[in-house]
């Protein structure tokens, strides 16, 4: 009984002793069993995957109280790529017995209270070996609380400093703990992530609001052992789960599932202390990136001795693609850039020295040196600029490449400053914009990786824009802003207030487009310093005094700084009282299409702007489009996550006539990013004040007389400004300015010189044309990576997940040449209006994009995930003969006969799932995402198939050639997954020329235009007769229901065409030759005539075919109505169709246009295809809100209507055979100009009044 006692005391001591919270008892032991694996797919069974498992053992053991060895061993490494069910993990022998070689190595870590820190490995172990072991130790990183079940906190893990849910339950026979950890990946505020190559492309936090296209989470399941030293992991699980999609998740995605697990296998005490060498630390638990530059993720190769390697791929890749594009090849470029990044700066050098002397190779090593991407290529240009061995082009090229693609650090912003002081950047004018620019687009790369960024990035540009300020030199002033503009640093703010009026301390004077740059280079720190920017855009915008474009440019700036509804309705405000028109019209233009605005980045935005609106439109809702406007469009899908933005700029002043500037820009919205493709850019300011505020003689309707009255203000090109460009052009791709240019007075001279009849010897067309004489040939091609764009993520095994978009293209060109001229030039250029010039020329343009999209892991060692592979070849290869008589006003094409199949464009991508190890390059494994069988397993739900496919060929037997356009698509697809489906799976699309069967062979095929005057013969005179009588009878068909007004004009027109004399405008030939036989194919001729007081033309197409006579006459005539009557067949009286379209007055104020079609005659197809349109006509209207009521209308007639209402509102209706279609919907307004002559006024852009002044003109307002 007394050792039962004892037996219990001692129990419930042992009890009170136990502890839960996580330790490792220094003097002992501590074996375990690892296993890890990742996959990769769509999570389907009947669609392949790939991925990777790794198994080991892990010994731990104490070396002092707070430090321990981990020794792996018994390590196993295998691939799987294959289909669930059917494939397993395939072991690989070469990867284990690499890996093993670094694994072997023991690694010491720091643990105190269940954390891990202080990791430490011998300095030969690479980064991604640590990261494998912080895969395992992060089951070791586990907080546990005795004394709450369920707790949330922030911890360090292996994904960062991340938010972490913790649920305790005890297992009441074992006592044990059963810990659940989850952590919340996909909103980790400091997250083990990474990108690469968006830095131009900003994040948009509120697309993130309506969905995600990456979502991952991670869950650990825990049973802990209580013991007297502290809670002990005997088995853990994790499980990490991570979606992805190009669009929004919830409409699909690709799928990680990364699963792994540690079980003790024994606990021993530690009887000897294990040895080993120096370490280094190698960092805490947290993911650290390796080089990721250098693991391309779509290939495999060994880098070892890669500079002969590069060579002998500059060398095949020059060689296979000279004079066409070859496609086999394309993807080869890759493996070279992949190269370049290995090879140090010696080795760069030697290649150089070796491949500059020959064109082709020079030019694809210029191209492909790029892509070290860091010290090396800094040191290789500024080596080239300082040797002079680079021409301005080749230099231009390749600073802007090499800027592009540089991997930015401070050191290397510090030594790319050292471009702007060469004196080979400013050798050529062109060159040193290139340079500017480039650098202030890295320091705009610079400070988007490094926050908060130093001042002393942009300082070289800001010190360049004062000294060109001091010494008036405008093109430097214009270039520093361009610049300045281009990094966005917020610190440049004072230097650029420096040139704007009305915020610069010291005033000073500047033209007017030094003035607007200065604005516009506030442009992307509005996103870095948006209250900053808006101070100053809301300062020049309030003031009257400064110049309208002025204020205009500063009012776009400070709408995309986002402003808040109280700041909006402080600009309406102001708005109200502004009386500058130009002023008033853009910025109310710009809020009433913000107000509709359906992009997530303008949601607040769209809010305050059309409240706005509704105040503004009162007084500016009629303002004339000959003032100032921004027009905004843009589409945002919530299910695509992708939108588009189209914006138009035009910037006027109230003293003349044409617009100062024009600005397009247009945006993508992809994935939570908005990118501003591109922005082109066009400055009158020249040409502006040679129009003044009026044009001597200008009407308005563009007829002859006003085109003639805009060439004599041209004639006067002399008056212009010395100093001031004539126009002026940019271009901004990504946000980023690239390349700039002004026309000015001098250059503008030398252009009319070099084109003028006087221009003789000296001329720069007459060395021209003596080479193309003496026949010249020009081959080029061009290597470019357009986009590296990558994301990375670490996992809970120590692996990255990688998303990666790669668009790489290939561009050729090349051509030969030689003209013969008769009689030849003996004096001038201008002897080419006299004489008879033919040239022969063949050659090639093409070019062959490849897109790649991976989403899977990615390391040295190893690639394993789901790749999309899409390619597009262009190719237009030619052979012709021109000639063109000047004197005779006749121009020749001869081609010869197509004789093999020519692919002019296809496309062709797949989904695979792809396996590659480095140990084995050449034998990775790319399997289609989709199986072979269309057949799924009997137990899984079963896909949709979806395999269209088609091939349409259309032969011209007359001219031996024919047309094919073939597609074959295949998808396997669940009705979740839209819109993913779209990509899961094959594409193939090809357009080609094809050889077609002739009964007699054809030795050209010929084409002749002929606009000189000519006489036609009597078969073509008796044919117009036949067509005045047809289109007579058509009049006359037309009395039966036209009212006696139109019946006259109609009458009227029908005697024009029988007394005046028919001319012929221009004679059109496509003929097929053929040796020592009549020529075949069609004769087009349009008539004309002149005497006639309606416009009027005749047009008769003739097949030129044996005993054919089937010929189409065209009868069109523009009075009041504009008509069409066509007939066609057997000497043109087969078949019968007429259209016309007519603007009118309904009740003498709402004004309609009309268009009517009927026939009498037509042939059975385009009967079939009229039966077609009016089955498919209901269903569309149907969908477009139209109501639809049966009716019996003429059978051969279709018509339709559009009645403009004063209520922002149109009434469309829709006449077919047996079928009315009626809708109302909203109208937007136009301005027109009012000045028309009396034909004129009864267009319907001329109908309404409410007018508005403007300086010599009058305008009205027009709904359609």
């Amino acid at each position: 009984m007394r050792g039962l006692l004892l037996c219990c005391l001692a129990a419930l001591a042992t009890s009170q002793n136990l502890r839960y919270d996580i330790s490792l008892d220094p003097k002992k032991t501590y074996e375990y069993k690892y296993e890890g694996e990742v996959k990769f797919g769509l999570g389907k069974t009947n669609l392949a995957e790939s991925g990777v498992r790794i198994t080991c053992k892990a010994t731990i053991t104490g070396a002092s109280p707070q430090q321990f060895l981990l020794q792996v061993s018994e390590l196993a490494f295998a691939e799987y790529n294959g289909f669930e069910g059917k494939d397993d993990f395939v072991p690989s022998p070469k990867v284990t017995k690499r890996l093993t070689s670094e694994l072997a190595q023991p690694f010491m870590f720091m643990y105190t209270k269940g954390h891990v820190s202080d990791i430490r490995a011998s300095a030969k172990v690479s980064t991604t070996v640590v990261n494998i072991i912080r895969g395992i130790l992060s089951f070791f990183q586990l907080t546990v609380k005795t004394t709450q079940n369920i707790y949330e906190l922030k911890e360090i893990g292996i994904h960062g400093n991340c938010e972490s849910n913790y649920a305790i339950e005890e297992n009441e026979e074992t006592k044990d703990w059963i810990i659940t950890k989850v952590v919340d990946v996909t909103n980790c505020k400091e997250k083990a992530a990474m990108n690469r190559g968006m830095a131009t492309a900003k994040a948009d936090q509120l697309s993130k609001e309506r969905g995600e296209s990456v979502f991952s989470n991670m869950k650990y399941n825990y049973t802990i052992k209580p013991t007297p030293e502290g809670g002990l992991i005997t088995t853990a699980h994790g499980f990490e789960e991570q979606h992805f999609s190009a669009f929004n998740v919830k409409g699909g995605s690709f799928k990680m599932e990364a699963m792994k697990d540690l079980v003790l296998l024994s606990v021993n005490d530690t009887h000897r202390a294990r040895t080993y060498g120096p370490m280094e630390i190698k960092g805490n638990i947290v993911y650290k990136f390796e080089d990721v530059n250098i693991n391309i993720p779509m290939m495999m190769q060994n880098l070892d001795n890669p500079v002969p390697k590069a060579m002998e791929l500059i060398k095949r890749l020059s060689e296979a693609n000279t004079g066409h594009v070859d496609n086999a090849t394309t993807e080869d470029s890759m493996k070279l850039y992949h190269l370049m990044r290995v090879i140090p700066y010696e080795g760069l050098e030697n290649m150089w020295k070796q491949l500059a002397e020959n064109p082709k190779y020079r030019r694809w090593f210029l191209d492909s040196v790029v892509e070290a991407a860091d010290v090396r290529v800094l040191n290789f240009m500024e080596t080239r600029f300082k040797a002079n061995d680079l021409t301005p082009f080749e230099a231009m090229h390749t600073i802007l490449m090499a800027f592009h693609h540089l991997q930015v650090t401070p050191n290397l912003i510090e030594m790319a400053k050292v471009f702007l002081k060469l004196p080979f950047s400013k050798s050529n004018t062109y060159l040193w914009h290139t340079v500017a620019l480039s650098y202030g687009s890295l320091v705009n790369k610079y400070c988007v990786y490094y926050v908060p960024c130093l001042v002393t990035a942009a300082q070289p540009l800001m010190d360049m824009a004062t000294e060109a300020l001091r010494s008036g030199n405008k093109e430097e002033m214009l270039l520093a802003l361009k610049a300045l503009g281009n990094a966005g640093h917020p610190g440049s703010m004072k230097t650029i207030m420096r040139f704007i009026p009305g915020v610069a301390v010291t005033p000073v004077d500047l033209p007017l487009w030094v003035q607007t740059e200065a604005v516009q280079a506030m442009r992307l720190m509005s996103t870095r310093d948006p209250h900053g920017v808006q101070d100053v855009t809301l300062t020049i915008f309030l003031q009257k005094h400064v110049p309208s474009e002025v204020r205009m440019h500063a009012f776009k700036i400070l709408l995309r700084t986002k402003p808040s509804m109280a700041l909006v309705s402080t600009v309406t405000a102001r708005l109200l009282e502004e009386t500058d028109l130009q002023v008033a019209s853009f910025a109310y233009s710009y809020l009433h299409d913000l107000a509709s605005s359906r992009t997530p980045d303008n949601h607040f935005l769209s809010i305050a702007s059309s409240l706005a609106v509704k105040i503004l439109a009162p007084r500016f809702g009629r303002l004339s489009y000959f003032c100032s406007k921004a027009k905004h469009a843009d589409w945002f899908d919530d299910r695509w996550l992708t939108g588009v933005t189209s914006e138009l700029f035009m910037l006027r002043n109230a003293s003349n006539i044409i617009p100062s500037e024009l600005v397009s820009s247009e945006k993508i919205h992809i994935i939570g990013r908005i990118i501003e493709l591109l922005e082109l850019g066009i400055r009158a300011d020249g040409l502006k004040e040679l129009f003044g505020d009026s044009i001597p003689g200008f009407k308005g309707d563009f007829s002859m007389s006003d085109l003639m009255a805009i060439y004599r203000v041209l004639q006067r090109w002399e008056r212009l400004d010395n100093n001031k460009p004539v126009i002026s052009v940019y271009s901004r791709i990504t946000g980023q300015e690239w390349f700039f240019a002004d026309l000015s007075k001098d250059t503008l001279r030398n252009i009319i010189n070099a084109f003028s009849r006087a221009a003789g010897k000296s001329s720069p067309l007459w060395a021209l044309m003596e080479s193309l004489q003496r026949g010249i040939s020009w081959d080029y091609t061009r290597a470019f990576l357009v986009l590296e764009a990558r994301y990375f993520e670490a996992t809970s095994l120590g692996l990255p997940v990688e998303i990666s978009k790669y668009y790489n293209t290939i561009t050729a060109c090349n051509f030969k040449a030689k003209v013969t001229v008769n009689p030849p030039l003996t004096e001038s250029i201008a002897q080419l209006l006299n004489s008879e010039t033919t040239v022969e020329t063949d050659g090639y343009a093409g070019s062959t994009k490849d897109f790649w999209v991976f989403y899977g892991t990615n390391t040295k060692f190893f690639q394993s995930g789901s790749e999309l592979k899409i390619k597009r070849p262009l190719a237009v290869p030619w052979k012709l003969s021109a000639k063109i008589n000047m004197p005779e006003k006749k121009f020749e094409l001869d081609f010869p006969p197509s004789k093999e199949e020519i692919e002019l464009l296809s496309i062709r991508s797949d989904l695979y799932a792809a396996s590659r190890n480095i140990e084995e390059p050449d034998a990775g494994k790319m399997t289609p995402m989709m199986s072979p069988s269309d057949v799924p397993s009997p137990d899984v739900l079963k896909p949709y198939i979806w395999h269209p496919t088609s091939k349409m060929c259309y032969e011209y037997n007359m001219y031996g050639v024919g047309f094919c356009m073939e597609y074959d698509l295949k998808r396997q697809y669940y009705h979740e997954e839209y819109p993913l489906y779209y990509f899961l799976g094959c594409s193939s699309m090809a357009f080609r020329i094809i050889p077609a069967q002739t009964t007699k062979a054809v030795e050209k095929i010929h084409f002749e235009l002929d606009v000189g005057p000519s006489k036609h013969p009597m078969s073509a005179i008796q044919l117009l007769e036949t067509v005045r009588r047809l289109s007579k009878e058509a009049t006359q068909q037309t009395d039966l229901s036209s009212d006696s007004s139109e019946r006259d004009r109609d009458r009227n027109h029908t005697i024009l065409l029988e007394d005046s004399t028919t001319k012929a405008v221009f004679n059109i030939k496509a003929f097929a030759i053929c040796e020592n036989q009549k020529a075949e194919g069609y004769d087009a001729v349009m008539y004309h005539t002149p005497e006639a007081n309606i416009k009027n033309a005749q047009l008769i197409v003739s097949q030129v075919e044996g005993n054919t006579n089937w010929k189409m006459c065209v009868d069109t005539s523009l009075d009041a109505k504009a008509k069409a009557h066509i007939t066609w067949g057997d000497n043109c009286q087969a078949y019968d169709m007429s259209m016309e379209a007519a603007a009118t007055y309904v009740n003498g104020s709402k004004p309609e246009l009309k268009a009517k079609v009927k026939w009498s005659r037509i042939s059975e197809y385009m009967t079939e295809l009229g039966k077609r349109i009016e089955r498919y006509v209901p269903g569309v209207a149907l969908l477009y809100g139209f109501s639809q009521k049966n009716e019996r209308n003429p059978e051969k007639e279709v018509s339709a209507s559009v009645l403009a209402g004063w209520t922002d509102s149109i009434d469309v209706e829709i006449k077919l055979p047996e079928k009315n279609c009626r809708a109302q919907m909203g109208a937007r307004c136009l301005m027109y100009h009012c000045g028309q002559t009396t034909a004129a006024k009864t267009s319907i852009l001329s109908l309404l009044p409410d007018c508005c002044q403007f300086p010599n003109y009058q305008f009205v307002r027009a709904c359609y």
